[in-house]
């Protein structure tokens, strides 16, 4: 492998376990659906139960709601209540923050991310680890259009910390998202097998690996190639 100057990160179901997240958020939907005197133990039932079938599906509420069997009049407040919703803490995958820390001293890092950034951004400072990266980039900055696998978001990545697609090391949990989104920029890949992909198979060429964790993933890496920071 030739010399890394810089590793793209995924946050979600790569650094911490995103039912966590969602655990905390479809809480707080329910507590505001109870406000709309909606049932909101059942209602809460329903979306565990519908976002285990897969969370990037969309419309968990609306079909949470129809398996209560109301109408989605109150979807839109919902939908808000859930984006408006800010983790206090979330707990990272064991062994993630020493091997961020170890990493951080020979290499700079960019997280990579979909979703709402300010909820993103939440996200990151509720995991405890926002302080070990030099860039963070939420694809939805320029839109919905340019989530991963788009390859913007990687793009802009590498252009924040001056780096070349060659040099460059993608980590993450989506063979979908991640993996093909970093291959599209000829990016090599380090595939993670945590969260609700971790059973997924990937058929991406420049995946390099693949981990059973990011601390795995990055101690193999320092032990086999040369990370620095450039002079």
């Amino acid at each position: 492998m030739s010399h890394i100057t810089c590793l793209l990160i995924d946050l979600d179901d790569t650094l911490y376990p995103q039912a966590d997240f969602l655990d905390q958020a479809w809480t707080a939907v329910a507590d505001h659906a109870a406000r709309l005197a909606l049932d909101a133990a059942r209602l809460e039932t329903a979306l565990r139960t519908i976002a285990q079938a897969g969370s990037a599906q969309g419309r968990i509420i609306n079909q949470a709601l129809a398996k209560l069997g109301v109408d989605d009049s109150n979807a839109a407040l919902l939908v808000a209540a859930f984006s408006n919703f800010r983790p206090c803490r979330l707990t990272p995958y064991v062994g993630v923050d020493a091997a961020l820390e170890r990493l951080k001293v020979h290499t700079p890092l960019a997280l990579i991310t979909d979703g709402n950034p300010a909820q993103q951004r939440a996200k990151l400072l509720a995991t405890g680890l926002a302080d070990y990266f030099d860039v963070v980039v939420c694809s939805d900055d320029g839109g919905r259009a340019f989530r991963k696998p788009h390859e913007r978001p990687f793009g802009r990545g590498l252009e924040s910390l001056k780096a070349s697609a060659h040099n460059a090391v993608m980590v993450g949990d989506s063979p979908h998202k991640d993996i093909l989104g970093a291959n599209r920029l000829v990016v090599r890949t380090i595939r993670v097998r945590t969260g609700e992909y971790a059973a997924v198979d990937s058929n991406a060429t420049l995946t390099v690996a693949s981990f059973a964790d990011v601390p795995d993933a990055i101690d193999r890496l320092r032990s086999n190639v040369e990370l620095r920071r450039s002079a």
